[in-house]
């Protein structure tokens, strides 16, 4: 039996966890992680729910969970560390500090590609394994290995052509400051569409969180299923993130849109040196190819710009071009990783 200590921060990461424990079968875990996979020290739900992403705002609760994570891993054999740099890169510290030969595995890697270049050089500095999801990191880290992604086990339908059925989906994010910004315009497109409108809500958010953010949504039908929501649309808006590329690979035509505080954005501008803010249009661009969909930013996210993108969007071209993208990213990445564990 493997004695897995486990960081697992946000949904997305335990939504990726799963297929790696279903792949390990024999194993006791320990650390941090959804309660659906055991008894965590601390449940992932709490992170989200004291705004734990944002590590500044609780240095003091963090570094605590830090300082236990570290004294556990001397009863493990295997750390297992998924995204979330800002806590994770920490505990990789504290860890070398006190278990200096225990095998750690990084999965899903700091986007130093995107910003904050530095942070490869202390990522290889404290752990064994650099289990990337992206053909391309190799470029930024010296000694990565590319391991799939974790989308392509996760996704199980895939488009086989367009459909021209009336359904559009809507995703303005998972993030209380995406879905504010993006709600009200999303709502008025609808309106005006006047199509069969779905709404996907992260299934992490209770009641309150629904009523605070959404409001009123009347004119549309609520979803909880990301992947079959898009299967079965015609056409989507998403907000800027992992939903986009789970969009393209399952070929439904979109347009990303984003809208941030000016503030935020203007800092955003200056720090992150990509072209796209759009994972597919990232990976494509790396590739040398064009964007495969819009993208829509700021002042241009408004509901004549996403009227007119449901007009003028080529769907037959950005399905036929979507399926380069399973090409490129080959398979997925549980058994892979689950063998860097088990190794």
């Amino acid at each position: 039996m493997k004695k897995l200590l486990v960081s697992a921060l946000e949904p997305s990461a335990n939504l990726h966890l799963k297929p790696i424990l279903d792949s390990l079968k024999d194993y006791e875990l320990f650390g941090i992680f959804d309660s659906q996979f055991g008894e965590p020290i601390l449940d992932s739900g709490e992170f989200s729910v004291m705004g734990f992403l944002d590590i500044f705002s609780k240095i003091v609760k963090a570094k605590k969970a830090i300082k236990k994570m570290a004294k556990l891993s001397v009863k493990a054999e295997h750390v297992l560390l998924i995204d979330s740099p800002a806590f994770n890169l920490p505990l990789a510290k504290e860890i070398r500090k006190i278990n200096k030969s225990i095998p750690i595995t990084w999965y899903i890697l700091p986007k130093v590609w995107a910003w904050r270049k530095k942070r490869a050089a202390k990522v290889e500095k404290y752990c064994t394994n650099l289990a990337s999801i992206f053909p391309f990191e190799d470029r930024f880290f010296t000694r990565s290995i590319y391991v799939g992604n974790p989308l392509l086990d996760e996704i199980k339908n895939r488009k086989k052509d367009l459909n021209k059925n009336g359904k559009i989906v809507f995703m303005p994010g998972s993030r209380k400051s995406e879905i504010k910004a993006l709600i009200d315009i999303f709502k008025e497109t609808a309106k005006k569409l006047n199509k069969e409108n779905v709404i996907v809500i992260p299934k992490h958010f209770d009641k309150d969180d629904i009523e605070s953010l959404y409001g009123d949504l009347s004119g549309f039908t609520i979803s909880y299923d990301a992947y079959e929501s898009l299967y079965e649309a015609e056409f989507a808006y998403i907000c800027s993130g992992t939903a986009t590329l789970e969009a393209a690979l399952i070929g439904t035509p979109f347009v990303l849109c984003y809208k941030a505080k000016k503030l935020d954005f203007f800092i955003a501008k200056r720090f992150v040196k990509l072209k796209y803010a759009g994972l597919a249009n990232i990976i494509f661009d790396f590739c040398e190819e064009a964007p495969l969909h819009v993208e829509l930013l700021q002042e241009d996210v408004n509901v004549q710009n996403l009227l007119n993108e449901y007009e003028s969007t080529d769907r037959s071209s950005f399905f036929e071009r979507s399926k380069k993208l399973e090409q490129i990213l080959k398979h997925g990445s549980s058994e892979v990783v689950a063998k860097l564990v088990y190794n």
